[in-house]
């Protein structure tokens, strides 16, 4: 069981680095796109490159969110129940979550496989865009497993920020 978790906190980890450089990718592509404008030569396909790299960011930063508990909480409502409403409340909410990115990944894999059927390519540089589907769907079945172990280890973060 070790085995799977330390695997789980390599591809969580490796998804934030992934996230981390699609984000790198978006300011430098942007402001070197708006120092050329100044001189007159744009970034050709700057908006193609910055599309797929913030898809990119938000999907692969949502699994090490999810696995240092980063997302939002009411605590309001969270301080209102019981020990066991909490419980209750936590389980639910986790079962809620593994049935949507269970839905998210199946629906990405879909649209991903439409495009790359279809031969979609991006506007400007004619970039083959079936794969950031795949990508996205790989971090929604990763939120998945990251929101299992915590439905298995109640109360612990698998990976501190």
């Amino acid at each position: 069981m070790e085995t799977l978790t330390n695997l789980l906190r390599k591809l969580v980890l490796g998804l934030a680095g992934v996230a981390g450089l699609s984000l790198l990718a978006m300011v430098l592509i942007t402001t070197l796109d708006v120092i050329l404008r100044k001189c007159g030569h744009p970034l050709p396909g700057a908006y193609d490159m910055v599309k797929m790299a913030a898809g990119l960011t938000i999907a692969c930063g949502l699994p090490y969110t999810t696995a240092i508990k980063g997302h939002v909480a009411v605590e309001y409502f969270q301080h209102r129940l019981g020990r066991r409403g909490r419980v209750v409340a936590d389980t639910g909410i986790r079962l809620v979550i593994l049935g949507l990115f269970g839905v998210f990944t199946w629906q990405l894999i879909r649209y991903g496989t439409a495009l790359w059927r279809s031969g979609e390519v991006s506007m400007t540089l004619q970039l083959p865009v079936f794969w950031v589907p795949y990508v996205m769907a790989f971090s929604c079945a990763v939120v998945g497993f990251v929101t299992l172990y915590h439905l298995f280890h109640p109360g612990k973060a698998l990976l501190k920020p």
